[in-house]
């Protein structure tokens, strides 16, 4: 017998079913008002749970009976305004209470009073604590309010009281994802729709989730039930656009991201994919108007600033690039990419000084070393400011660290600390304290409970660093190599693997990880292109050698190590020795890198 597993089919069958069932009599006629308006609101229907308990209002039912979930189809309307009609009283019965509560504390959230949402949550609380939504939401605020430690304990305990609860299933998706990781993150998001198969957005951040991964044929099979459930849902086709885009197709990536949502082209992540493809479609004026204004939205996003400083250059507008990005590309962390366009533009201007400094720059090699950012405030300010605010505990800690007094760096951080104890922030910044201070494990500790809430690249370099610097290299290897596999589209942790492959001669290992790095968004690094060929060398590749070496040179010609990358891959041919011996003479001219 041949099973028919085609889903439209059972879903057409369904359907049928209940037709049948409605002719014999709708079953919710036997339901009471305040039941059909739940059910509306379980299935999205806000508008319709409105109708129902209007309805049911106007044929004698009791205000406080039906207030908290006429507030609840209010706020998931938007309509703040009338929400507060029905929950700012606080006139709920005893059997509502608890949900008009939680209904208040989320309007407080949306309108931004978080204080009123707790006070509102505690109320809620005293009357039911065993409610996993209820948890997420607190988790939610608490999130919000700077206790993102608290935020994760919360959303541990949301899963613990209901561990079928899908939307306690998808925030604990959603934090292990920032804290371990995409990998780690898709048992959560799984789990969550074993329970809630429909749930668009569920769907939604799964599909996302397993795009950043690389697995494009498993997102698309997911987007694809997305547009099976909510035929009308444009979001999928940012997704879409996002694959094509990774597959360099990027007419159709435009033509896809065109046919989202206004409201989804204006999300960052979506300016930011279309600064892109604008950018490899040669719009380079559309592109930059894009970027300039998500820098402006996101001013300390590196990857942005560089995007737009690309879109810039390409398009020949040296003298805004030259405005917008000089005093960056000078910083001591500002990117050999930057400086390369910064310096490239000054000469396109003639100010073949300046732009010598930035090509200098450039050649010298980069440190892996974590470096101190300079405070953009005199110490002496710095130390009269305090440091009770987040952005005073910042500049004090960056002062006194790069005035040579770590010692006073660690005590500045600490009232700062110690109001704030569950932030991530604030244990990051005690950690660059300690870290200054050579006080390893205790930056360690701070470094490890920040990385439990989130654990973002440079987070995980600095507890690298830190393991390295305490004497324990196994754990800061095992630590990158983790971080890895939960974010493989990171070409920073693909290089420093490849690196350690070539500590240990593992030559195979390396060329497979410079591999991944120069395809995932590396293939103009020239450092990495240069290591690339002499790992090609050792492997007695010639022609990846020459194809690497080559295009590190054409990016930085005056750059020693690329010219003898390219002269010791000439020499390897074997044929090409008069190529080789002109590259030597020209290397021999050039400062050691």
């Amino acid at each position: 017998m041949i099973f028919r597993r085609d889903i439209g089919i059972w879903r057409a069958a369904l359907a049928g079913l209940v037709l049948t069932l409605s002719a014999c009599g709708d079953p919710q006629e036997d339901l009471a008002p305040v039941d059909r308006a739940r059910a509306a609101l379980m299935a999205g229907d806000a508008v319709q749970a409105e109708v129902i308990l209007k309805d049911a209002l106007a044929a004698g039912g009791q205000r406080e009976d039906l207030a908290a979930f006429l507030g609840e189809a209010e706020l998931k309307q938007g309509q703040l305004a009338e929400a507060r009609e029905w929950l700012g009283e606080g006139n709920f019965s005893e059997e509502t209470r608890s949900h008009g509560f939680h209904m208040l504390a989320r309007l407080e959230m949306d309108e931004g009073n978080l204080p009123a949402a707790g006070e509102a949550f505690d109320k809620a609380l005293a009357i039911n604590r065993e409610n996993a939504a209820l948890w997420v939401d607190i988790a939610r605020l608490r999130y919000r309010g700077g206790e993102q430690v608290q935020a994760v304990e919360a959303s541990v305990y949301a899963v613990e009281i209901d561990p079928d609860n899908p939307q306690a299933l998808q925030y604990r998706a959603q934090l292990v994802r920032d804290s371990q990781g995409m990998l780690a993150s898709l048992e959560w998001f799984e789990r969550a729709l074993a329970v809630d198969p429909e749930n668009t957005d569920l769907l939604y951040d799964y599909a996302a989730t397993l795009g950043e991964l690389g697995r494009a044929h498993d997102m698309l099979a997911v987007v694809r039930d997305i547009a099976t459930i909510d035929p009308g849902n444009r979001r999928i086709y940012y997704l879409q656009a996002v694959l094509a885009a990774r597959a360099e197709k990027y007419e159709l990536a435009r033509s896809l991201l065109l046919r989202a949502s206004k409201a989804v082209q204006e999300m960052p992540a979506a300016m930011l994919l279309s600064g892109v493809i604008d950018i490899e479609n040669g719009n380079y004026a559309s592109a930059a108007q894009t970027l300039e204004r998500l820098a402006a939205e996101q001013p300390d996003n590196r990857r942005v600033r560089e995007l737009l400083a690309r879109a810039l250059s390409l398009g020949g507008n040296d003298e805004e690039l030259v405005y917008l990005f000089e005093k960056d590309a000078r910083h001591p962390v500002s990117s050999v990419y930057l400086k390369t366009l910064v310096g490239r533009a000054l000469e396109a201007m003639d100010q073949r000084e300046k732009a010598a400094y930035f090509l200098d720059e450039v050649a010298k090699p980069v440190s892996g070393n974590l470096i101190v950012i300079p405070a953009g405030t005199d110490l002496d300010v710095a130390e009269a400011r305090g440091s009770e605010r987040g952005v005073d505990a910042l500049q004090l800690v960056r002062a006194r660290i790069s005035g040579g007094s770590p010692r006073s760096a660690t005590s500045a951080v600490e009232p700062f600390l110690s109001r704030f104890e569950g932030s991530a922030d604030a244990l990051s910044l005690a950690g660059d304290a300690a870290f200054a201070d050579r006080r390893f494990k205790l930056a360690i500790k701070r470094y490890e409970k920040a990385s439990s809430v989130r654990r973002p690249w440079i987070m995980s370099r600095k507890l690298m660093k830190a393991y390295a610097a305490s004497g324990d290299e196994l754990a800061a290897t095992g630590l990158l190599a983790d971080y890895f596999t939960g974010d493989p589209a990171n070409v920073e942790a693909a290089s420093e693997l490849a690196r350690i492959a070539i500590a240990n001669n593992d030559w195979d290992g390396a060329a497979t990880f410079l591999d991944h790095a120069l395809t995932n968004g590396a293939y103009r690094d020239p450092y990495l292109l240069v290591i690339r060929a002499k790992v090609a060398l050792e492997l007695g590749d010639t022609a990846t050698a020459l194809e690497a070496a080559d295009a590190a040179y054409a990016i930085m010609p005056m750059s020693r190590e690329a010219t003898e990358a390219l002269a010791l891959s000439y020499r390897a041919i074997g044929d090409h020795d008069d190529y080789a011996e002109v590259l030597e003479k020209k290397m021999k001219k050039l400062p050691p890198g």
